[in-house]
C-alpha cells in the first residue's frame, strides 16, 4: 500500500474516532495540489496548491426526486484506491498522445451512491455516481465553488436569450473582468470560467463526460458573495417552434427536475484546471482525460480539414457571368477556388433547403450535381441545417444525402444544454458516424469531451466568432481572441471561423454585411490558423478576397488543422499569446496580441538539430495605420536562434518552419 493511501486511511480513522467529520485526501502525483473530502452532516471539498487555496470548503450533493440528498449525513462503506500513468491516442486532436496521470479514490457510501475523486498535476475532478435499481429522478444538484478572497474572475454572462427562456442562448459570450462579488445577482454565466488567484496562478471551472445530463451554468453564491455555485435547466415539459427565424426548438415549460435517469450510471465530472503561468492553459488536456474514449471502431473515414464558407461574406464573388447567391453556379465557382488552392471542403450554408424541412430543396440548388462536380475536383460538400430539421428526418436525412457523397453536416440553433438536448446530440454523432458523416455542431454549448467520444464530431461553436463583425460595433475583438485560447479552448476546438482579407484598425473598423472586416491585422487573422483549435477549420472570406490575396491564401493552404505536438511559448490572459506546433517534420509557429503592439521573443529550441527554413507573414511596419499591411520573408533558421517580432496594434505572425532537405 503506497503513502498516498495510507495518509488517507489513517484520517478516516482518527477523525471517526473523534466523531467529527471524516477527512479525505487526495493528492496530485507531483504532491503539489491536495483536494480533500470533508464528509459529515453535509459533503463539502476543498483544493490546495502548495500554499494556494484554490477552492475553500463547498457543499456538493445530488437531490433525488424522492426528496432524499445524497450528501448529506452520508456514511462510508469503503474507500478504493487507483493510480494511473498512461497514454492514450488522439489523432483528431492538438497532439497525437496524450499522457494522462492522476490519483483516484473511489468512495462508496451507504444508499447505492458514491464519489470518484481525482487529482492531476494540473487541477483536480470529482463526481457522483449511483447504483440504484430502474429510473431515478434528480431533482438538483448541489456544486460550489468558494474561494477564500474576492478574487478577480473573467465571467462569459449568458447572453443573447432566445426569447425568454434564461436557459436557451447561443453560448455566446466576450468577458466581464470583475471581482467575484461583483458578479450580477440573478445572473448566469457559462463555463469554462477563469478565476485569478494571484501570484500568477489561475483557476479554471469546467465540467467534463456531460451525457444524458443538463449541463453547468455558475452564479454568484448568495451565502458568502465571492463564490461560485452550479445552476441546472430543468427538464424540458412542452416544446415548440420559436426563436430566431423560427428554426430554434423552444421550452415553453419545464419540469421541477434536471434529469430522469438510469440508477446505475456516473454523472458528469465537475473540475478545476489550475495553472501556475498562463501559458499552461492555453495546452490543457483536461477534458480529453476526464472523457470517454472513442466508440467508433474505424476512425480513418474522418479527414479534418479546411471549408471555404460562404455565409460570412454573403456569397459575394466578382468579375463572374453569373447571379452570385445560393445556387449551383456560385457553389461550382467556390468548388473551383478550393481545388485550386488544396482546400478540403465546401459548405452550403443557410439557404440550400427549407429551414425547418431538410429534404425540400432549393429549386436554384442541384444538390447532386454540386457533389459529383467537387468530386471531380477532389473537394468535399457540407450541408447547413437547423437541428430542429435534422431531428424530424434523422435516418432519413442522413441516409439520403450520405448517399449523394455529403461529408458531413454542419448543425445549428441548438441553443440548449438542458438534458433532452444534450441526449439528442449524442444520438446525432452516433447516427452520423454510422452513415461516416462528421458533425460541426453551432448555437452550441462548449465542448464537454463528446469530441473524444465521437471523433466525427469536428468542431463546435460556442464562442462568439468572427461573424459578430458583421453586425457588432463596440466589441474589443483583439482583447476577446488573445482571452479564449486560455479560457474557451480548455473545452475544446472552436469554430471561430477566421481569415478574414479585409483587416482594419480601431478606429477604421465597420460593421458590415456583404463587405465584412476583422478587427486587427492580417498577419493577426493568419495567426489563429495556427492558434485556434478546429480539426474542420472554416474560411470565412470569399474565394475573390482569397485570390486578390493570392499570397495570404496560399500560406494559410499550408497549415494543417490537427497536430502531432502542441508547445504553449508565452502568453498573458486578453494580452497576448504564442504557441507552436507540429505536424510531420514541419513546426507552424502562431502569434497574436490585443490592441497593444509588442515585442516577441520566439526560442526555437523546440526544433530539433539541422537546419531549417522559416517562412514568416509578420505586421508590415505600416500595420498601424493599414491593418492590411504584412512582411513576408523567408529565412534560414537552427534550434539555436530567436526570433523578434514586433506586433502592431491588434497583431499578430505565424510562421512555417520547414526542415531543409
Amino acid at each position: 500500500m503506497n503513502s498516498f493511501f495510507l495518509y488517507v486511511v489513517t484520517i478516516l480513522f482518527l477523525s471517526t474516532t473523534v466523531g467529527v467529520a471524516q477527512v479525505i485526501h487526495v493528492k496530485s502525483p507531483n504532491g503539489k495540489i491536495d483536494m480533500v473530502v470533508e464528509n459529515g452532516a453535509r459533503m463539502e471539498w476543498s483544493v490546495k496548491h502548495e500554499n494556494t487555496e484554490v477552492i475553500t470548503l463547498s457543499a456538493i450533493s445530488l437531490k433525488l426526486g424522492s426528496g432524499l440528498v445524497l450528501g448529506n449525513n452520508a456514511k462510508i462503506v469503503s474507500v478504493k484506491e487507483l493510480k494511473v500513468n498512461t497514454t492514450f491516442a488522439t489523432p483528431l486532436y492538438k497532439k497525437k498522445m496524450v499522457v494522462d496521470e492522476y490519483n483516484q479514490l473511489t468512495v462508496t457510501f451507504k444508499g447505492d451512491f458514491g464519489l470518484i475523486l481525482r487529482a492531476y498535476n494540473d487541477g483536480v475532478a470529482y463526481r457522483f455516481f449511483t447504483a440504484q435499481k430502474g429510473k431515478i429522478i434528480i431533482e438538483s444538484e448541489e456544486a460550489n465553488f468558494n474561494f477564500s478572497k474576492d478574487h478577480k474572475a473573467f465571467v462569459p454572462y449568458v447572453r443573447d436569450l432566445r426569447e425568454k427562456d434564461m436557459y436557451s442562448s447561443a453560448f455566446e459570450s466576450t468577458y466581464d473582468e470583475i471581482l467575484l462579488s461583483k458578479f450580477v445577482k440573478d445572473s448566469l454565466a457559462i463555463s469554462p470560467l477563469l478565476v485569478d488567484l494571484g501570484n500568477g496562478k489561475k483557476a479554471a471551472i469546467i465540467e467534463a463526460e456531460l451525457d444524458d445530463y443538463p449541463g453547468m451554468f455558475l452564479t454568484i453564491n448568495k451565502q458568502n458573495n465571492q463564490g461560485l455555485q452550479g445552476v441546472f435547466a430543468h427538464y424540458p415539459k412542452e416544446e415548440r417552434l420559436g426563436g430566431y427565424n423560427n428554426m430554434n426548438y423552444m421550452v415553453s415549460k419545464r419540469e421541477l427536475y434536471i434529469a430522469k435517469t438510469n440508477g446505475t450510471r456516473n454523472y458528469p465530472w465537475r473540475a478545476i484546471i489550475i495553472s501556475e503561468s498562463d501559458k499552461d492553459l492555453a495546452n490543457n488536456d483536461m477534458v480529453q482525460k476526464l472523457s470517454a474514449p472513442s466508440q467508433i471502431a474505424d476512425e480513418s473515414w474522418i479527414k479534418p480539414g479546411k471549408v471555404a464558407w460562404d455565409w460570412w461574406n454573403d456569397w459575394n464573388i466578382s468579375k463572374v457571368d453569373f447571379k452570385a447567391g445560393i445556387n449551383t453556379e456560385t457553389y461550382k465557382y467556390y468548388i473551383d477556388f478550393a481545388s485550386k488552392n488544396h482546400i478540403e471542403y465546401v459548405i452550403i450554408d443557410e439557404g440550400w433547403s427549407e429551414e425547418t424541412d431538410m429534404m425540400k430543396i432549393s429549386p436554384n440548388m442541384n444538390i447532386e450535381e454540386i457533389i459529383n462536380y467537387g468530386k471531380q475536383k477532389n473537394v468535399g460538400i457540407i450541408l447547413w441545417a437547423s437541428w430542429y430539421a435534422v431531428n424530424q428526418v434523422l435516418d432519413d436525412a442522413f441516409s439520403k444525402y450520405s448517399k449523394m457523397g455529403v461529408k458531413g453536416f454542419k448543425i445549428d440553433f441548438i441553443d440548449r444544454d438542458d438534458q433532452k438536448m444534450v441526449k439528442s446530440l449524442y444520438n446525432v454523432a452516433k447516427k452520423a458516424a454510422s452513415y461516416k458523416l462528421f458533425i460541426d455542431f453551432h448555437g452550441m454549448y462548449k465542448p464537454t469531451g463528446i469530441q473524444r467520444t465521437y471523433p466525427n464530431i469536428v468542431n463546435f461553436e460556442g464562442v462568439k466568432g468572427l461573424e459578430n463583425a458583421k453586425w457588432t460595433p463596440n466589441d474589443d475583438m483583439p482583447h476577446y481572441e488573445t482571452s479564449i485560447p486560455f479560457i474557451r479552448m480548455l473545452a475544446g476546438p472552436m469554430d471561430y471561423t477566421p481569415g478574414a482579407m479585409r483587416n482594419a484598425t480601431r478606429s477604421d473598423f465597420r460593421p458590415s454585411n456583404s463587405l465584412p472586416m476583422s478587427q486587427g491585422t492580417r498577419s493577426h487573422q493568419l495567426g489563429m490558423f495556427v492558434i485556434y483549435e478546429a480539426p474542420l477549420q472554416m474560411m470565412a472570406d470569399s474565394p475573390t478576397a482569397y485570390m486578390n490575396e493570392q499570397e495570404s491564401t496560399t500560406f494559410i493552404s499550408q497549415i494543417p488543422t490537427t497536430f502531432d505536438e502542441t508547445i504553449a511559448l508565452d502568453g498573458k490572459v486578453g494580452e497576448y499569446i504564442a504557441l507552436a506546433r507540429k505536424k510531420g517534420d514541419k513546426w507552424y509557429v502562431g502569434g497574436l496580441t490585443n490592441w497593444s503592439p509588442r515585442e516577441m521573443k520566439i526560442d526555437l529550441t523546440f526544433l530539433d538539430k539541422g537546419s531549417y527554413s522559416a517562412e514568416i507573414f509578420k505586421d508590415g511596419i505600416n500595420a498601424n495605420k493599414n491593418a492590411t499591411d504584412y512582411k513576408r520573408e523567408i529565412i534560414k533558421v537552427k534550434n539555436t536562434d530567436k526570433l523578434t517580432l514586433n506586433m502592431a496594434n491588434g497583431g499578430g505572425f505565424a510562421i512555417i518552419i520547414s526542415p531543409e532537405k
